[in-house]
Parts: C-alpha cells; sequence; structure tokens
C-alpha cells in the first residue's frame, strides 16, 4: 500500500519564514486545518530541535478545527552568506475513537497509517523600510504603549495565551543558559 497523502492544510504550505534581527527569539505562526470529518493527531519534528521551541509540538485537531502553533527561533549569529538547512515535518495520524496514551500512538503506528508534510526554513533580514517603521512604531508605543498594545493583542489573537507563550520562551532562555553551561562545564572536564 501506498503511503496516505496529507489530510490536514498547512499554512504557511512549504516554508517557515523567520524575519530578523535574529538578536532575540523570533517567532513565526503555522496553521493546521483538518478539513477531514475525523479528528488528526499531529507531531512536528525538525533537523534543529535545539534551535527551536515549538508549542504545541503535538496533539489533535478535531474534524473542521484548525489549530495555532508557535514556533520560536532561539537567538543566534545570522549569516547571510550561509543558507538554512533547518527544516520542518509535519506527522498526522487519523485518531482513533478512545485515544488515551499519545506516545504509543507514534510507537505503535504503521508507517502507511502516517502522512506528512515538510516544509523549510527562510531567515530574512528586514529591509531599511521595515527598520524605519520600526523605530515609527517603538516611538509610538513609548507615546501610548497602552493603545499599542491593545491594537497589538487585537491584530494577533490566537489561541495561544500570551502569558503562556512568555513563559515558554523564559523557559527557553533559561534552557539555553543551562545548556550554554553545561557545554562549557564539558569542554573543562574535557581539558
Amino acid at each position: 500500500m501506498s503511503k496516505l497523502e496529507q489530510v490536514i492544510i498547512l499554512d504557511p504550505p512549504s516554508d517557515l519564514k523567520f524575519k530578523g534581527p535574529f538578536t532575540d527569539v523570533v517567532t513565526t505562526t503555522l496553521k493546521l486545518k483538518n478539513p477531514s470529518d475525523r479528528r488528526v493527531c499531529f507531531k512536528v519534528k525538525t533537523t534543529a530541535p535545539r534551535r527551536y521551541c515549538v508549542r504545541p509540538n503535538s496533539g489533535i485537531i478535531e474534524a473542521g478545527a484548525t489549530v495555532s502553533i508557535s514556533v520560536m527561533l532561539q537567538p543566534f549569529d545570522y549569516d547571510p552568506n550561509e543558507k538554512s538547512k533547518h527544516k520542518f515535518m509535519v506527522q498526522t495520524i487519523f485518531a482513533p475513537p478512545n485515544i488515551s496514551d499519545m506516545d504509543s500512538l507514534w510507537k505503535d503506528a504503521k508507517p502507511d497509517d502516517l502522512m506528512d508534510s515538510k516544509l523549510r526554513c527562510v531567515f530574512e533580514l528586514p529591509s531599511e523600510n521595515d527598520k524605519l517603521s520600526d523605530v515609527e512604531v517603538s516611538k509610538t508605543s513609548s507615546v501610548s504603549s497602552g493603545k499599542a498594545e491593545s491594537a497589538l493583542s487585537t491584530a494577533f489573537s490566537t489561541p495561544v495565551d500570551n502569558a503562556e507563550l512568555k513563559k515558554v520562551l523564559e523557559k527557553c532562555k533559561r534552557l539555553q543558559v543551562e545548556m550554554s553551561k553545561l557545554t562549557e562545564e564539558n569542554r573543562q572536564l574535557k581539558v
């Protein structure tokens, strides 16, 4: 039997774009839409797991529903000459009627039941015009930060809770610091 065609619709369909500067966490959103009449389990994988934080990275999409996924690129030194080879894969499988253990579902899944979609990562530096508009936005927001925040929260209203997103970002930063310390400690032990 041949591999099943992906049932969910991805937005964006093929490229995850991250717009710099990359000195801080850069977040992009991936939307997964389930147009079928069945529940679908999903899992997001990447070729560079230490460079990204993905929330939620797995779950169930109800029939006819859409899930928004935040993909957070961790800060790094951007080299415009280096082409990004980072990729993401969204794996899906139709949910059984009484699912209780997601781990065993994926572990016991037959390859013929799995569906997948691949996305590549594209890094973009802001243009001069973007930088000018960022300066104007920061001036405006410093004058009327309350209005700017409410406008932003209205413009970017997604199912992801801002407090939860901040916690995840803070945890990612803490883990990065911890990983740097452990890497340095490991280096010291090798010497």
